[in-house]
This record gives C-alpha cells, structure tokens and sequence, in this order.
C-alpha cells in the first residue's frame, strides 16, 4: 500500500477532484503525485510560504524593490503574491490542458482590502486573470462581492468564490456566475470552459458555530460540531445538481478528514492542506461514495434546534446577502486575511528598512 493510495483511489473512481490548498511549489508539487489537480493562494498562505523560504524571497524582494523604486510596501508585497502564484500556475498547466481548463486552476485571491468596492474587484480580478491562462481569481461572498462576482464572469474571469461559510452564500454566489455567464451568451461572447468554483470553508463554519455555542453556554452532544460544515457542503452540492449550475462546489478550511471523505462521489473540488492529504494517505481513509449519504438526521435536527446560528448556515435562505459580511465566520476570516496583508507588509518593510 503506497502512502498516495487513499487520494489517488479517490482520484481514480470519483468525479471529486483534489486541489491542494496551498500554492508553496514544494508542497504542490507532491500534492501533484498524490492526485491534485488545482492549488490555492491567499494572504494567510502567501505570508506563510514567503517566511517558510525568507532565504529565496527576501532577495527578490530586495529586486523589486530596485526595479519599481516609487511601490509602496503592499505594492511590492503583492507582486510576491503574484509572482508566487504564476509559478504555481505553470506546475498545474498540464491538468488545465488534460481537462480542457475545468482543472489544473491556480486560485488567486483579491486583495481583502479591496472588499467593500466592487469596481476594485473587479479591475484586480481581471488584471489576475491576465497573469496566467489558468488562474481562477478569488472573490468574497459579501452583498459587495456579488456584484464583483457576477460582473468579473461576464468579463471573462474564471472565479473561485472565496468567504462563504453558508449554503444561502454558495447558492447566492452560483447564481451570481449565472447571470454573468448568461450576460455574456446574450451579447454573443465567446463560451468556454470557466472552470468557476464556489468555495465553503466547512471546517470555519464548525469552528465559528463552537464558538458561538461556548458564548452562548450551549451543550451539544460531543462531536455533532464536526458535522455542521459537512452537511452545509452536502446540501450546497444537492443544491447546485438539482439547479444545473455551472459551478462547483470546492470544499476547504479542513478540520477533519470528514470535510474529504463524505464528499467523494461527487463533482465537487476538495481543498485540504497538503498535511492534511499526507494525513488521509498515511491513515488510508476508506474511499466510498458518500456524497449523498445524508448526515445522520438527529445530528441536523439537534443542530438545528439548539445552534440559530447553523439555522443561517444550514438553509438555502437562513440569510439575505446584505447579511452575509456581518455573519461571524465571515468577520473572523477577512479580519485574518486583513492581518496577514499587514503582516506581509511588515515582511517587507524589514527587507527595505532592516531593524536596526
């Protein structure tokens, strides 16, 4: 039994693709052996590979720094991110060729910064997409990032909704693409293979909901909490089958291996951390078809009946989209983006100014 067989078998049986959820090239790389087919990149990950390899980065930085004299800090800091993201492009290149640009897609996320003006969206996302034929750009699920993320699609961007936590944010962000697309057919734009993606981070919205039941002083039976995201990804997937939307649904923010093995069976796109697939592999989680094997009805109704919360999480309307950036999950995870985009700035700041 080789330490690649739980993915690769997955791999091999299923619709469900792997992407690796991480755009550090050492850790892609090896995530392409075990099956991954597409990669991510955001703040919180640009940040860590750029200090996990300060002995590569540093000196670039010093380059560009050189190179455009008159860049701020955050401008020089997001040419890494670029510069960063297209190499991880060019490892994925073969798997867009093979599956005719529905794979081998480099998520590229919007500056969190930007999250409150669509036009800035949209202008970032369409300069993003010019970077490398395969990169699909990240856009929050906010009021405001629906509208950035219908108007990029008519533009011709490729997106991976990111920030969305609920199936009332997948849905709603579905349907955002819909109209985009749908633009573009009415004006005669070309069609082709968007590859888009509908990001909900499962393990955020657990963590979210543990959270609000420990502020709250509310018992819930041990481990039903592990199964909140998992059934919001299960009922967004049955969602999007039964609607025809020309999106998937990716799964990611892990925080247990149930976030990968009750999707498989599925087309759907599964984001883990590379430890997290070294993990799958190492303990050779059971591959079976699970998509549509329901999550255990007392454990939804239990969760449903104690935790409001998960009520907006867990219904295709529990929320309005004008609700949608002031739902926990998502005021915790733009405040982690915003604080990796100044910590990033800092990494820079230290190279053009070295503390003395």
């Amino acid at each position: 039994m080789t330490a690649e067989s739980a993915t690769r078998r997955a791999a091999e049986r299923f619709p469900t693709v792997l992407w690796n959820d991480s755009a550090d090239p050492a850790e892609l790389a090896r995530s392409i052996e075990f099956g991954a087919v597409g990669a991510t990149c955001n703040p919180v990950i640009a940040l860590t590979v750029v200090k996990a390899h300060l002995e590569t980065w540093r000196p670039r930085i010093a380059e560009l720094a050189a190179q455009f004299p008159d860049a701020s800090e955050s401008e020089l800091g997001w040419k890494v991110v670029e510069e960063l993201s297209i190499g991880a492009a060019k490892l994925l290149e073969p798997a867009f060729r093979t599956s005719g640009g529905r794979n081998g897609r480099l998520s590229l996320q919007t500056d969190p910064r930007l999250h409150r003006n669509a036009d800035a969206l949209v202008a970032q996302a369409v300069h993003f997409a010019g970077l490398a034929e395969n990169i699909i750009v990240k856009i929050p699920a906010t009021e405001v990032g629906l509208a950035a993320i219908e108007e990029a699609t008519y533009r011709g961007v490729s997106i991976n909704v990111t920030v969305s936590f609920t199936v009332a944010q997948a849905v709603a962000s579905a349907e955002a693409i819909e109209r985009g697309l749908d633009r573009r057919a009415a004006e005669g734009l070309p069609d082709r293979e968007f590859g888009s993606v509908v990001t909900l981070m499962g393990g955020r919205l657990d963590d979210w909901l543990k959270f609000w039941a420990a502020k709250h002083r509310i018992l819930i039976e041990p481990g039903y909490l592990e199964w909140a995201g998992v059934a919001a990804l299960k009922r967004a997937h049955h969602v999007f089958t039964e609607r025809g939307f020309r999106s998937r649904v990716l799964s990611a923010a892990f925080r247990n291996h149930l976030q990968w093995s009750e999707l498989q069976g599925g087309d759907l796109v599964v984001s883990p951390p590379f430890d997290w697939q070294a993990r799958i592999n190492e303990n050779d989680i059971e591959v079976e078809d699970r998509i549509d094997v329901p999550v255990d009805a007392q454990i939804v109704e239990t969760l449903l009946a104690k935790l409001p919360e998960f009520r907006r999480a867990y219904e295709v309307d529990g929320m309005r989209p004008d609700e949608f950036e002031s739902f926990g999950a998502t005021v915790r995870t733009l405040r982690q983006f915003l604080e990796a985009d100044e910590a990033l700035d800092q990494v820079v700041r230290d190279v053009l100014l070295p503390p003395v």
